[in-house]
């Protein structure tokens, strides 16, 4: 080995050095970057020189600088990172709606209590007209209640809307920026002969990472090492140097919420089912809209109704102030239909609702296939068919309460989105402004005949539903006849009457006489009407159904109007509106909380995961400190044979004077 050959081991060594001090410090003055991965020099020792005895070694040659990279661990970190994002940003949403809800002052339940209570007030004093006015106040407060939730419940939806369009755009920029890094490491392979750009494939990874904070990006690396990046069912993000976008665009069946659409090679626009985004940030919104905030908009939209409807109904069914029948208390918002953006452009379709204690929170689409109409309920799929409108069910009613009908004729592949009860919150309002009209009183008055003999007695009576469609114009007389056998006749006799005994009911036919046995009690039912007779009426006593004309001193409608508190009255005559709200409030706290336990789950896992990564990619400061030691006194070290070396060289020109 020459002087020459020593020099040259210890320049080696030098560059070694100098390659090793200059990767530690980078790793150091990095420790802090996103996304970056620890660099190691590679060293390998140069090929010997024979020296007729043997070979000596030549120095070291550094073989390159690696990336400390595992695309297992980090494939590990995305997944839950796209995990955590979609069930945190599912939990941040839906906490909004807890607080809301479950607010004292901003909650329904408040103004609930406060109505009836009024109405409970105004019938112990039905003459009161101060009393019937805090019965409207309460009303106007109860309305006011269910249009500020709703608005809240809009605006979360309209936040929703533009959180999907600004995650949209930042999932387009990290395409670009992917496409963009894999020309970029490409060409710099190229040109150092197939050397790493760590630096370049650092900020892919990281721009990846990114991108399944928004959304879960499957990533198939090609054969030159490019990402192909795939998203939803399978549309391409991201395929070399090209890139393709997500859009922002209104769905088709429901203008007023924003979906996602896809641009690909063709530069055609198509819509993305919702279901396919899975993981990130969007996947969050989309299930949250989907599963959370509609169904509680139309969970509050069908308690606005109900009331609306029953109140209305039960009103109808009394006397004012004034001796008139009671109109509506309530005014709602019919039931909203969308038509399908590819719809033709002349097909209708309207939609009322024929029995509100049938609805249900869900929606439904109607599709028409130029022959069959189909009603599908989306929350769970149940269809029903028919070719023609209204659909009905086999015993005649209208299914969930809905009536459709065409407004204008449909053609073949026609679809509408028909929202029952989305937009009945906002629209309730508080029609009947004079306190006088509330009808607090019965829609008939009893008594029996002043010459009466007998025990018999009669009750107030009261009316249902059916009586509006032939109200009372006079009195109808009951007189009792001995017999035997002894019977009730009526007069007129303008309708048939059910007699049911013992919770037995027959009923005969207009004009024939009613058995009633003396001392059992009977209920009668007529025209709307039902009033129970009992005692032992004696031979030609009268009894007196009448149309009641004063509503001064009579609360018995008013009595039924505060019974509404708890009667059940929706989900199909199974719960009240107290039940349905209290029902409405646990669940969503029920989901809130576990959105909350299941978040916090995976942003454990999340650490996990990032830990076993960093354990192996990260920057170990001690680690980086003892390397710059190592490499310091190795540089030392080789500096120490290269003036050894020199020194030699010295001595062997000096033995040559």
């Amino acid at each position: 080995m020459s002087i020459a050959g020593l020099t040259s081991i210890g320049v080696s060594g030098l560059d070694a050095a100098q390659f090793g001090l200059t990767t530690t410090g980078n790793n150091i003055a990095n420790s802090g970057t996103a996304g970056y991965n620890r660099e190691t020099v590679g060293y390998q020792e140069g090929v010997g020189s024979f020296a007729g005895v043997g070979y000596l070694g030549t120095g070291v040659q550094v073989s390159g600088v690696n990336r400390v990279y595992s695309q297992f661990l980090a494939a590990q970190v995305n997944q839950s990172q796209t995990q955590y994002s979609q069930l945190n940003t599912y939990y941040q949403q839906v906490q909004q709606i807890d607080n809301m809800l479950g607010s004292p002052t901003a909650g329904l339940s408040s103004s609930l209590s406060n109505l009836f209570a009024q109405l409970q007030t105004a019938s112990s004093a039905p003459g009161d007209a101060a009393t019937r006015q805090t019965v409207l106040g309460a009303a106007q407060s109860l309305a006011t209640t269910f249009q500020s939730l709703s608005g809240s419940l809009s605006q979360l939806s309209t936040s929703v809307n533009g959180q999907i369009g600004d995650d949209v755009t930042q999932v387009n920029s990290y395409a670009k920026q992917i496409a963009s890094l894999n020309q970029a490491i490409l060409t710099a392979q190229t040109s150092s002969n197939g050397a790493a750009p760590n630096a370049l494939l650092d900020q892919r990874d990281q721009a990846v990472a990114s991108l399944n904070q928004l959304v879960q990006a499957n990533v198939v690396k090609a054969s030159d090492g490019s990402y192909n990046v795939f998203i939803g069912t399978g549309q391409t993000l991201v395929m070399g140097q090209q890139n393709f976008s997500l859009k922002a665009v209104p769905s088709a069946s429901d203008p007023t919420q924003t979906t996602i659409g896809y641009q690909g090679p063709s530069g055609t626009t198509v819509a993305v089912p919702e279901g396919s985004i899975a993981g990130g940030a969007l996947a969050g919104l989309l299930s949250f809209r989907a599963q959370t905030l509609n169904p509680t908009q139309n969970a509050l939209g069908a308690m606005a109704l109900t009331l609306a409807d029953s109140f209305n109904g039960q009103n109808q069914l009394g006397i004012d102030l004034n001796g008139q029948p009671g109109g509506n208390i309530f005014s709602v918002a019919p039931p909203t239909v969308l038509a399908n953006a590819a719809n033709s452009a002349t097909g209708g379709v309207s939609a009322t609702v024929a029995n509100a204690a049938q609805l249900t929170t869900s929606d439904y689409t109607l599709a028409y296939d130029g022959t069959n109409y189909t009603l599908t309920r989306t929350s769970d799929g149940t269809t029903w068919s028919g070719t023609s409108l209204p659909l009905k069910n086999t015993n005649g009613t209208y299914p969930d309460g809905l009536q459709l009908s065409v407004t204008n004729p449909l053609a073949a592949g026609d679809k509408f989105t028909i929202l029952p009860t989305r937009d009945a919150a906002s629209s309730l309002a508080v029609t009947m402004t004079d306190p006088s009209k509330l009808a607090l009183a019965g829609a008939v008055a009893t008594a029996k005949g002043s010459a009466n003999t007998g025990s018999g007695a009669i009750d107030a009576g009261s009316v249902d539903a059916t009586y509006l469609a032939a109200p009372l114009s006079s009195p109808v007389t009951l007189t009792y006849n001995g017999g035997p056998p002894s019977t009730l006749s009526f007069s007129p006799a303008g309708a048939a009457v059910t007699a049911t005994v013992n919770g037995t009911a027959t009923t005969y036919a207009a004009g024939t006489p009613v058995p009633y046995t003396p001392g059992t009690p009977t209920q009668l039912s007529f025209g709307g009407i039902t009033v129970n007779l009992s005692g032992a009426p004696a031979n030609g006593d009268t009894f007196t159904v009448s149309p009641n004309t004063s509503g001064v001193s009579d609360s018995r409608n008013g009595q039924l109007l505060s019974a509404l508190q708890t009667a059940k009255t929706m989900a199909g005559g199974t719960a009240s509106f107290t039940d349905v709200y209290a029902k409405l409030v646990s669940d969503i706290g029920s989901t809130t909380s576990q959105y909350q336990t299941t978040s916090t789950a995976q942003s454990n896992l999340l650490k996990q995961a990032t830990n076993a990564q960093s354990s192996v990619s990260g920057v170990n400061m001690d680690e980086e400190a003892a390397n710059l030691l190592n490499y310091q006194q190795m540089y030392q070290a080789n500096s120490k044979v290269i003036q050894i070396a020199s020194t030699l060289f010295d001595t062997i020109l000096n033995l040559n004077p």
